[in-house]
């Protein structure tokens, strides 16, 4: 997993999928065989000229193995001032391909999301999960294709993006910058005025809860455009890890 980075800077944004978490969280699956979480995710965002809006997720994930890990999550969606409502259910599956034997390591990630609404469908995501690092810094880049099944109007598969910097400090905290945007197609980006990037500070952690259970947290800070409106973007994450 050491060494050398050799991840080209990617200058790309893109069209803000409504429910998609990997928008808000960055991916980063190193399995401990096992392990068990509660987790807890909320991002809120607020476009200029448009209603606040905010997703709360609870999920349960497992770690299968050393290489695979597993996770089932309900998400609600809220516009304010308004209720949240329950829109679907999610099952992330990550799977380590290396496992230090060469400078990066790669994971491949699959994200199932069943919509409430029937009319919207279901999506599929899928993509490389890129990992090194450099002393105590570590790089992250994921590549994610999506595509809306089991809809009226056919949809095209979709391209989003995910990269982080982070330093370790030390296990109670880290802090770093990581960005997030959507392009639109894959093969046919949408004009640069209609994509979205978000990208901001961040810090990292976990607090021992006794018996070899931890909290782990994560908070960032996120500026950049939403759904092609500018944006400011809170996204939060608690895990219980027992």
């Amino acid at each position: 997993m050491k060494k050398i980075l050799v991840l080209a800077g990617l200058v790309i944004a893109g069209q803000q999928c409504a429910f998609a978490e990997t928008g808000y969280y960055l991916v980063s699956p190193y399995p401990i065989e096992g392990q068990a979480t509660i987790d807890f995710k909320y991002w809120n965002a607020k476009p200029t000229g448009q209603p606040p809006r905010s997703e709360p997720e609870l999920g349960v994930s497992y770690n299968v193995n050393s290489r695979w890990y597993t996770e089932v999550t309900a998400a609600w969606f809220k516009f304010s001032p308004g209720p949240a409502r329950l829109v679907g259910y999610e099952w992330q599956n990550d799977f380590m391909l290396t496992q230090g034997q060469y400078p990066i390591d790669v994971a491949f990630h699959t994200n199932y999301f069943y919509n409430k609404n029937t009319a919207r469908g279901v999506n599929f995501e899928f993509g490389p999960v890129l990992q090194t690092e450099i002393g105590r810094t570590q790089f992250n880049l994921n590549l994610f294709f999506s595509r809306d099944y089991k809809v009226a109007a056919p949809t095209e598969m979709e391209l989003a993006y995910q990269w982080q910097v982070k330093y370790r400090w030390k296990h109670e905290l880290e802090f770093g910058i990581q960005g997030f945007g959507e392009v639109g197609e894959w093969n046919h980006w949408d004009p640069s005025n209609e994509r979205s990037f978000r990208a901001g500070p961040a810090v990292f952690g976990a607090i021992g809860a006794g018996q070899g259970h931890e909290i782990k947290y994560e908070a960032a800070y996120l500026i950049g455009t939403n759904s092609a409106h500018t944006a400011k973007s809170v996204a939060l994450r608690l895990q219980y890890v027992f």
